[in-house]
């Protein structure tokens, strides 16, 4: 399932945060990453959740073992300004092309009515909860992991969740099995949230690659905190 548009029929405001967020993340991408070629840069500023648990910014190459005995090594860089503070960083990066262009199509898909609702300092806010959230369940989930965390992935997946939550029916045009339709929202984000669930289980922790806690955790993030940042809103 692949969405590629929405229904924006009813937006009142221009989604400027929204546009702002993506405007960040391929700026940071192609400027500071170097369309992912400053090593030194993304490593200094990703999230390691051993760094965030011991508070210790870890430098040097670290070897690293997955369930199934493979080795590997990740080279660290220091980190100019506290560990904690790639909270924020790693949430505007991303680990290639591919990574950056899904991200920003969902976020540019479904951002926009979320900010439209709540408005766009409240929209603001909820995306940075929800990405944190997104990272502390990542981290709950592989404490002493030494793989580097990227990407808006776990803020965006909070956004989902707020969506589905407060826009169930609304209608979702997305490519299936290579045929374009529309579906309600509850089911093109159903099966989003079921493939994440179905992958976070099968994929032993400590292996790298996509963290599925963190879009699992930010997706409940979203689910749990919409109705709270919709206080005084028409919903």
């Amino acid at each position: 399932m692949f969405p590629i548009g929405d229904d924006n029929s009813d937006l009142k405001i221009v989604p400027y945060v929204n546009y702002l967020f993506i405007a960040l993340n391929v700026l940071v991408f192609v400027f500071l990453q170097q369309i992912g070629s400053n090593e030194a840069f993304s490593y200094a500023f990703s999230l390691v959740p051993k760094e965030i648990t011991t508070g210790v910014d870890i430098s040097g190459v670290q070897v690293i073992r997955d369930s199934f005995g493979n080795t590997g090594q990740i080279p660290h860089y220091e980190t100019p300004l506290p560990v904690y503070f790639n909270f924020l960083s790693s949430m505007f990066m991303h680990g290639d092309v591919m990574h950056i262009v899904g991200n920003m199509l969902f976020l540019w898909i479904f951002g926009d009515n979320l900010e439209n609702l709540l408005g766009h300092i409240r929209f603001a806010a909820f995306y940075i909860v929800c990405g944190i959230a997104a990272a502390l369940a990542q981290i709950v989930m592989d404490a002493g992991s030494v793989i580097p965390m990227l990407g808006a992935s776990g803020a965006i997946s909070g956004v989902l969740g707020g969506y589905v939550l407060l826009f169930p029916q609304r209608r979702v045009r997305a490519v299936i099995f290579n045929f374009l339709t529309t579906v309600p929202a509850i089911v093109a984000v159903g099966i989003w949230i079921g493939y994440q669930l179905l992958l976070g289980f099968l994929t032993p922790s400590g292996t790298g690659g996509v963290a599925y806690a963190a879009h699992i955790g930010g997706f409940f993030a979203g689910l749990l905190l919409i109705k709270i940042f919709a206080l005084g809103r028409q919903v």
